[in-house]
């Protein structure tokens, strides 16, 4: 997870990552991604998670994950914690992504005002 710039709004921030993965990628990315989010789960300023799977449609992105944190401050303190533990684990996000073949579009949302 990255730190991005927001707008100073502070309410929720919805990291979404979404991929391109091969069908052989398939198994590995998901144990990735779970293990990720069982810690994302446990830190301060999570409020809910989903990870979905293409099943239908002409998208190009066949799996999609979005976490939500009640703000821009929770996600900038996630960020070393998530760092940390995939270096004692010796997993390299981008190492991995480029060996698998998979694509990725990876940002932090908010939720538009209404108006």
């Amino acid at each position: 997870m990255s730190a991005t710039n927001h707008n100073g709004n502070s309410g929720s921030v919805f990291r979404v990552d979404k991929f391109v993965v091969p069908a052989a990628a398939r198994d590995e990315i998901l144990t990735k991604v779970r293990t990720t989010h069982k810690l994302l789960c446990q830190q301060q300023g999570f409020v809910q998670d989903f990870l979905l799977e293409q099943f239908s449609g002409p998208g190009e992105f066949n799996l999609v994950t979005i976490v939500e944190w009640e703000s821009q401050a929770a996600v900038d303190k996630v960020v070393p914690i998530v760092k940390a533990a995939q270096e004692r684990i010796a997993f390299n996000p981008q190492e991995t992504i480029t060996r698998l073949g998979v694509r990725a579009d990876i940002a932090n949302y908010q939720r538009i005002p209404e108006a």
